[in-house]
Order: structure tokens, then sequence, then C-alpha cells
């Protein structure tokens, strides 16, 4: 009976210690509404246009040019990237068009898509194309010669391939949306970045080496952010997952296990006692 009522306590306390690990897990929820959404698209990673996370934006373009966005993603996140081009008319168009979604860090080095159809051929007479690509897991630390994705800037490209002539410059419009999956502890590692991934260039008031050496007065050491967007809580530390819950909730089934095996196997009542001279 005593061993039952300690089991049916650990049973509760490891209901209870889950429950926030759970909702960890969960996927995160968009921000209401698209109000602010961006309308138009940057030309060039220099110029990307800055979209958050749960937001759609919209933009107008010609068949041949690359249209890039931005966006943030950090540790434990799996972002998803969605896009929906809308076509030329059929008739305008001489053959089929592939499209192609490209999604890069903020080193500029291309992410492999996990899963999704990055790249898709639009028939003569379709009216839209849909490509998505989910990204690995964001890492929290990851060795130099890795290409892991990486807390910080992620940049989205989205383009026409193989196009003949006669079609470029046809008008078209898009859609992006970016939304992510919180993967949690399952996806924590013991080390975390100094500084997120987020590009930036020097302003003009910071002068090359050789004005330095000049010993120009007005030479600073300021610098202009390229991409101002971050998680809506911040960057995360990258010490606290639920990972710790899950340990906690081992270490204290183990200590159960324990006591419950010392419970059935010291016995019961008094040592049997051996009479004299036997």
């Amino acid at each position: 009976m005593r061993i039952r009522r300690v089991l049916s306590s650990a049973l509760l306390l490891l209901g209870v210690a889950a429950a926030p690990a759970m909702a960890d897990s969960s996927p995160s929820a968009s921000p209401s509404g698209d109000s602010g959404a961006p309308t138009e698209a940057g030309t060039s990673f220099r110029t990307a246009t800055e979209v958050e996370q749960g937001q759609q934006a919209t933009a107008g373009g010609s068949t041949g040019d690359y249209l890039y966005w931005s966006f943030p993603a950090d540790a434990g996140q799996r972002p998803t990237v969605k896009a929906t081009v809308k076509l030329p008319e059929a008739s305008a168009r001489a053959a089929a068009e592939t499209w192609q979604l490209d999604v890069y860090d903020g080193l500029r080095r291309r992410q492999a898509c996990q899963y999704g159809a990055q790249t898709r051929t639009a028939a003569q007479d379709a009216a839209s194309v849909e490509l998505s690509c989910t990204l690995r897991t964001v890492r929290a630390w990851s060795e130099t010669w890795a290409n892991d994705p990486l807390p910080g800037t992620y940049y989205i490209r989205l383009t026409a391939t193989g196009l003949q002539a006669s079609d470029l410059g046809l008008p078209f419009d898009t859609e992006v949306e970016v939304g992510s999956k919180d993967i949690g502890g399952s996806a924590a590692v013991d080390g975390s970045l100094g500084k997120p991934l987020v590009p930036g260039i020097a302003t003009s008031a910071e002068q090359s080496d050789a004005d330095s050496d000049s010993g120009s007065e007005d030479s600073t050491s300021s610098t202009a952010v390229l991409s101002s967007i971050e998680p809506d809580d911040g960057w995360a530390s990258g010490w606290w997952s639920d990972r710790w819950v899950w340990t906690a909730i081992g270490g204290f089934l183990a200590a159960l296990a324990g006591i419950g095996g010392y419970a059935l196997t010291r016995g019961s009542g008094r040592p049997t006692q051996v009479p004299p001279g036997a």
C-alpha cells in the first residue's frame, strides 16, 4: 500500500512538471493581424525588406527579378517560409516557368530545406504556383566549419529561372509568409553565440584604416545595422530550455526507483533469531 501511494504521488508530480515543457513545444503564436505588413520587396541582400514572423508580406515584380526579404529566427525554432506567386496572364506567357525559393542565414550561407517544395515548375496555363521551405532547427551554437542554422537574420530570395526572352519583364504578384515551430529542449545544445548573426556595416563616419593611420579626427566606431527586427521576447540567452525540466524529472524518478527497490528487497518483520547452540 505504501509503495502504491509513493508511485501515485510520483505520477502526479510528473504530470505537473511536464505541463510547462509540453506548452513550450507548441507552435509559436502568430501576431494578431497583418497591420504594417510590408507591401514591397528588396532587390538585394542589402535592401531586403524586413518581415516579422506571422506577417504576410506582399510585393509585385517583373519576371526575371530577384526579390528579397529578411526575418529573425532564434535558437530552438524551426522556421517555415511559404510563397505564393500569382503568375502573369497565360496568353502573355510563351512557355512554362520554374520558380525557386532560397533561404540564406546571416552569413549569407544558403540553407538546405528539411522538407517542402523549394522549386516548382508552373505550366503555361497555370494561374499561380506555391513554394515552401522548412529549415532545420536553429541551433544556439555550432562548430565554425558546420553549416548549421544559427540565431540571427535570415534572407528569403524568390526568382524565376530558365525563362525565355519573351517572358522576361512580365508583371507578377507574390505573397510571402514566415512562421516557426518551437522545438524545445530536444534541440538544445551546450553552448551559445556571443551575439546573433545580424549583419551590419560601418557608417560613412568610420573611415578606412588608412584614414585612421593618418590621424583623422572624424573617425568613429559607430555602425549601422542592416536588420533591426528581432524576436518579440528578445534573443534567447542560451542557457535555459525545457531539457532542464526533463532532467529533473529523470533524477526524481531515479530516486523513486531506488526507494521502491529498497522497500521491496528489505523484507518485512524482524530477522529470525538463531537459537543458542545451533
